[in-house]
């Protein structure tokens, strides 16, 4: 049976060839200052910093530069983000880059008014947010996390060797999104595969709690299946427009909060993943394939019914003449099968992790209590452990 639940997305979404020719109607409905938000420099060398500068001039903004955001953002430079902010009376945070980029750009929102130390409010003591907010607006050029569409911040404190990912509430969320799948081509394919991973265990996140069958079970199993399909296709051929473009729609639907409604949800393998991140400074999706496999291992027998489920309506597993734990486990085996077959990293060696960090790993992830079983410390230094 679902449970309660109530629903609404206040981003907007522009999707196809040609999404960014609506950025200028949206920049129609903000102020003059808009601090542009971008990564290492990537969409200067392709073209898309020069057509968003000039569609941003056309329309009669003054540009605030605010580069250099890192894959794994942190809280300095969440920061130095604030300070730009308040020192030039910003009106709009125009993140264009990927999810980091998003995420960071949401942080900032929430802080530049904000007396407190941003990083005690938010991702320690978790609290929304209590002041004016800097409205966020998305440009995607890397497919993965979905916050273009929802209210996560990701940020790493690097002195605490923590990596927290508080979910803010949907006046957080994006007012606008632009997504143009061919945005995503020039990207390497070890990011486009990290981010295809970071798809699929977003979905698996949410399906792997609940026992019942319920809308939102079919809706991710359909949503898994695609990102599996296309994925064959976009590592053969990256500039496959159909194939790509079924990733960033999936990306956006996988963590949109659609499929968590009446589900209560897991994450612990992001929580693993992300403290793996605090100390290795790994891509994210690399960080949740290393351990995805070692954690669903530990937890099958206590959600049994569902791997079962996963395995013949995911992977096609014929069920005949196995048991319920042949069938789940044949269908982690093709999981498995999948994931070296796109090039995912499948352990935390191959992300520079030492098992000297397997403590401070461990005493750095966070436990949820929505999945089939409540670990101890000591469980998820057992999981930490295989999966080296």
């Amino acid at each position: 049976m679902l449970g309660n639940f109530s629903y609404r997305n206040a981003t907007k979404l522009y999707f196809g060839e040609d999404a960014i020719d609506h950025l200028s109607e949206e920049l129609q409905k903000y102020g003059k200052n808009i601090q542009l938000i971008y990564g290492g420099g990537s969409i200067k060398r392709n073209g898309i910093y020069d057509e968003i500068v000039k569609i941003l001039k056309d329309n009669g903004k003054n540009i605030i530069e605010d580069g250099g955001v890192m894959p794994n953002p942190t809280i300095d430079k969440v920061r130095d983000g604030i300070r730009i902010a308040r020192e030039n009376n910003v009106d709009l945070l125009l993140s264009v880059g990927g999810g980091s980029c998003c995420d960071y750009a949401k942080a900032v929102s929430i802080s530049v008014n904000c007396d407190e130390d941003p990083w005690e409010k938010y991702f320690e003591r978790m609290e929304e947010p209590s002041c004016e907010i800097v409205p966020v607006g998305c440009v995607l050029t890397l497919a993965g996390t979905g916050s273009e569409m929802n209210g996560g911040s990701v940020i790493t404190n690097n002195d605490l060797k923590l990596k927290v990912g508080p979910v803010f509430g949907e006046e957080v969320f994006p007012k606008f999104a632009i997504m143009n799948p061919k945005y995503t081509y020039t990207l390497p394919q070890k990011q486009m595969v990290a981010g295809i991973y970071d798809i699929f265990n977003h979905i698996c996140e949410q399906y792997f709690s609940g026992e019942d069958d319920n809308t939102s079970d079919y809706i991710a199993e359909a949503l898994m299946k695609s990102v599996v399909h296309s994925s064959l296709i976009a590592i053969e051929d990256p500039e496959d427009y159909e194939a790509r473009s079924n990733i960033m729609w999936t990306a956006t639907w996988a963590l949109n909060t659609l499929i968590e409604c009446g589900k209560s949800t897991d994450w612990m393998v992001h929580m693993i993943g992300q403290s793996v991140g605090a100390y290795t400074d790994a891509t994210h999706g690399m960080t949740l394939s290393a351990v995805s496999l070692p954690y669903y291992r530990y937890i099958m027998p206590y959600g049994l019914k569902k791997f079962v489920r996963f395995a013949q309506e995911v992977w096609n597993i014929s069920p005949d003449g196995k048991t319920d734990v042949q069938i789940a486990e044949e269908g982690l085996e093709a999981m498995e099968n999948w994931m070296k077959t796109i090039g995912l990293t499948m352990n935390l060696t191959d992300l520079g992790a030492t098992k000297d960090m397997i403590d401070g790993i461990t005493d750095g992830t966070f436990i949820t209590d929505g999945g089939y079983k409540v670990l101890t410390k000591d469980e998820i230094r057992e999981i930490i452990r295989s999966s080296f």
